[in-house]
């Protein structure tokens, strides 16, 4: 496919974009190069095809090299379909079963999220900006980024719809709703991902204007500073839609099985009503519940942050915010002492499964990459707090 559809890359818009709509051809991995350690999607790319030949013959096998490769043009990198290879079977958030590493989603991320890379100024930015969500089981994909979040990293979340391979209805089932200033344009849209100016939705929920006391989400780093612990202020806007009638059918459908993200699937019993939950560190900590009838309400919940933590705002399985970072007292978020050790036994578990994809000539650079991954998680297994008492919450 890629040698075909090379032909119709530009860097820039495609002539047939019309305001407010914009078609820009990019490029997922897949099929090709690293896609055996998980599909990536390389966005706002100036050069297509990897240095080295003008096929997909020659790309690189460890993802680390193509997102190296990537972010030297200034990309917007992530992974695709996230939770392939990343099954568990219950559908707790967070969760601690290790799973299989053996798919095409963020399997490698575990690993490339502890890494650094240039960026075109030579600066040293995060190899990864984010991960895909909406696209595949809600468990599956935001397990590991609730994880990383856990033991520092900054990793941002965006809509995908893998059209027409998962889904072939239409594009847009996944969607990233990003807060912008003055007219559409795809450089700013890719930029408001980075900085985690965006939620991700179905389309048939919505988290506006998330803030926690006087930061917004994507604003500053999407970082707030405190000298101690105290109460906060967090607000959101949200609505939600659901017919009146209910589609029992999907309501009570598997998660595992499609659609994976859906309103539906958040309606309470038989009312027109889905939670808004408050997140800390992967846990819901506060729930406000809303009438799903399309209007929007203006939410605030108040909540005691003592130590630095991660905060967001979601609708499971059919909304989810970017997180909010509190620091307080100047100290990195390092909540939970269990994903550290969950994130180190990722890395050793992602390597059982993905050696054998990687060519010979890139061995001694895989083999690189995976020990810092695994010497860092050692590291943040020192540092994060102990929460082996914590009960993870499980959806009814």
């Amino acid at each position: 496919c890629f040698d075909y559809q090379k032909q119709f890359f530009t860097g820039e818009d495609d002539a047939v974009s019309r305001h407010p709509y914009i078609l820009r051809y990019d490029v997922e991995v897949s099929g090709f190069g690293s896609h055996q350690s998980g599909h990536l999607c390389l966005l706002r790319l100036k050069e297509q095809i990897y240095p080295g030949g003008d096929s997909k013959h020659h790309w690189p096998t460890l993802c680390l090299n193509t997102l190296r490769w990537a972010k030297t043009q200034g990309a917007l990198v992530g992974p695709a379909h996230s939770g392939w290879g990343l099954e568990v079977a219950g559908a707790a958030l967070p969760n601690y079963e290790v799973p299989p590493f053996n798919g095409i989603g963020a399997n490698e991320y575990i690993v490339d999220v502890t890494h650094q890379v240039p960026d075109p100024e030579g600066r040293l930015v995060p190899a990864v900006d984010f991960i895909s969500t909406v696209d595949t089981p809600y468990a599956w994909e935001l397990n590991i980024w609730y994880h990383t979040l856990n033991v520092g990293y900054r990793t941002r979340i965006s809509g995908e719809t893998d059209f027409p391979c998962i889904y072939g209805e239409r594009v847009g089932l996944g969607r990233s709703y990003v807060k912008l200033e003055g007219q559409l344009n795809y450089e700013a849209w890719c930029e408001g991902i980075r900085e985690g100016k965006n939620y991700v939705s179905d389309g048939l929920s919505h988290l506006m204007d998330f803030k926690v006391e006087n930061r917004a989400m994507g604003e500053l780093g999407s970082e707030l500073k405190l000298d101690t612990g105290k109460e906060l202020s967090i607000k959101v806007r949200a609505a939600a839609r659901l017919d009146e009638q209910i589609n029992p059918s999907l309501r009570d459908r598997p998660y595992q099985q499609k659609p994976y993200w859906h309103v539906e699937r958040a309606r309470i019993g038989d009312t027109r009503t889905v939670p808004v939950e408050l997140i800390v560190n992967g846990y819901p900590v506060a729930r406000q519940d809303i009438v799903a009838d399309g209007k929007l309400n203006d939410l605030e919940f108040n909540v005691p942050v003592q130590f630095s933590s991660w905060v967001a705002v979601r609708i499971l399985p059919s909304a989810h915010t970017n997180p909010v970072f509190v620091v307080v007292d100047d100290k990195p978020i390092r909540a939970s002492r269990r994903s550290a050790e969950w994130c180190l036994a990722g890395v050793n578990q992602c390597w059982k499964n993905k050696e054998r994809f990687i060519a010979k000539n890139e061995m001694q650079e895989a083999l690189s990459a995976y020990d810092h991954a695994r010497q860092t998680y050692q590291k943040l297994i020192k540092e994060c707090r102990d929460d082996r008492n914590k009960v993870a919450f499980l959806r009814p």
